[in-house]
Parts: structure tokens; sequence; C-alpha cells
């Protein structure tokens, strides 16, 4: 007579963590304003000083969209992995003292994936999950902007435009007179880091979200597009210092695991032409969120 082990529980969370991290976050991402004056001024006393109640009031226009568009995102990963059994563990909320006030959040996938369909499916569904989230965010926002000047005379932080974000700033404002700007409202700028949350995971590459796709649909073909990818974001570089941080990992992720993509059990089963139509709805979703130059510096003329 043998014997067995129990079969391995799934989906055993630490609430705890979990809780902890989402709290940091809320108020990191809640008083981002401050930690970003702090960032400019070096003025550490001016912590105290900021920290009141006006000022949370005025960071939930922020912190409220983002932390909706990151959760959704993650729970759309999280909402597929249960449906397909694939363990994995809740959104891990990541606090951070800058301007975001964030650097995002992550789940951890325990266990491979069944098939090629299951890995489309867990990897597409945050994207489109943050994306669907987002984009009335970001209407609001645009709505509630409002056109003023830009310094001419000191150094300013220039956001580049994303596709969707030119299309309804368009529809709000039209052509914008020579020397002005938008002055977008909080809300809208959480759904801007949301895009560009969004646009850095459809990156078709490795084990971003947009590699996962891209594997799914093309299997081992995918390394190729993953190589592309990694040239084409060492290229961005050279015209945005933006893009550094994106190409270092990049480049950390290729050298501890190349270009391969992790196997499903099942390598061999086609996804179907549904969800190769899916991928073409993510690829306009990452064109519609994309910016070459997504953070700039600008110095007086």
């Amino acid at each position: 007579m043998g014997w067995y082990p129990p079969p391995r529980l799934r989906f055993q969370h630490r609430y705890t963590k979990h809780i902890v991290l989402f709290l940091l976050t809320f108020f990191t991402t809640t008083f981002s304003q401050v930690f970003f004056i702090l960032m400019l001024t070096g003025d550490v006393r001016l912590f105290v000083r900021l920290i009141n109640p006006q000022m949370f009031v005025a960071g939930l226009w922020y912190s409220i969209p983002v932390l909706a568009i990151l959760g959704a995102h993650e729970f759309g990963h999280y909402y597929y992995c249960r449906r397909y059994n694939v363990d994995a563990t809740l959104p891990f909320f990541l606090p951070a003292p800058i301007q975001s006030g964030t650097f995002g959040a992550v789940i951890r996938i325990r266990e491979a994936f069944p098939n090629r369909s299951a890995l489309f499916d867990i990897g597409v569904a945050g994207p489109i999950a943050g994306f669907v989230v987002l984009v009335p965010f970001l209407y609001y926002g645009v709505q509630h902007s409002q056109l003023g000047p830009v310094a001419t005379d000191q150094l300013i932080f220039y956001y580049g435009e994303p596709l969707l974000f030119k299309a309804l700033a368009w529809l709000k404002f039209g052509t914008r007179p020579e020397g002005f700007d938008v002055m977008l409202h909080p809300t809208g700028f959480a759904a801007w880091w949301g895009m560009l949350a969004t646009s850095l995971n459809l990156l078709p590459f490795g084990q971003l979200d947009g590699g996962h796709i891209a594997y799914a649909v093309l299997g081992k073909r995918a390394r190729y597009v993953s190589l592309l990818t990694l040239g084409a974001v060492l290229l961005l570089t050279v015209f945005s210092r933006s893009w550094l941080v994106t190409a270092i990992l990049l480049v950390v992720m290729t050298l501890i695991f190349g270009f391969r993509h992790p196997r499903p059990i099942d390598d061999v089963s086609p996804v179907g032409r549904g969800r190769t139509i899916i991928a073409i709805i993510a690829a306009i979703i990452f064109i519609l969120c994309f910016t070459p130059v997504p953070v700039d510096i600008i110095g007086p003329k």
C-alpha cells in the first residue's frame, strides 16, 4: 500500500502583507505631490508642513483612480488564474515615495500554464481590464482640465501625450494656441500613469504581458519579437532618458532568462482565431497608450 502526499492547496494568501502594502501605497499615492515637492526641493521639513487633511482630500482625486486602474489590471490576471486553476497570489501593491507614488502592482504566478489559451487569457486580461477602467478616468480628467501658458523661464517636466490623450484633448480644446498646454487634472494624471503602465506591460518581450501574448500566438518564434523589442527600447533611450530604467530592466531579464519563455504544459494546441483577434485589439490598446517620450525635462528657452 502506497502513501500519496495530499494535493497542494492553491490560492493560499498572506492577507496581512497584501493589506499593509495596499495601505502604504494608498498613502504614497495620496501624498505623491508632497513627495514630488520634496524631490525637487530636498527640504525634508516640508514633509510635516504638507501632510495635512487638505492635501489628503486633494490627493484622493489621484490616488483612488490610480489604485483602481492598477487593481483592475492585476485582478484581471488573477481572475483568469482562478478560472484556469493556475495558482497565483493576490496583487502586491508597491509603494514608492516618488511622483507617481507607486512602482505599480504585481501578482506572482506559482505554477506552469496548462496551455497556450490559458497563457493568452491570463496575459491579456490585465491590460484590457486596466484600459477599460482608465478610459473613463482619462475622459473625466481631460474634461476637468484647463489650458494654461507654458513657463519658458524655468525647468518644466514634459509628459508625453499618447494618441488616446491627444484625441480627447483635441475634442475638449481643439487646436491649442501657441505657448499653451493642457494643465491636467489629477484624475487625468492618474489615467496617464495607467496608460504608461499599460503600454510598458504590453511590450512583446519575455515574460511581460505582451510577451505572454506573443508566445501564446507565435510560440518559439516569439523570441525574435523579444529581440526586436529590446533593440527598439535601447534605440528609444537615445531620444528619451526616461526609457533608461525600462531598458535596464529588459537587459537584466535577458541576461537572466534569455529570450525564452516558460513553456505551457500543452505547448501544441493553438489559441484559435478569436484570440488572435483579441491580440490585435491588445496591439491597438498599446498604440493608443504608447508615447515615445514618456517624461522629459525642458530647460528655459
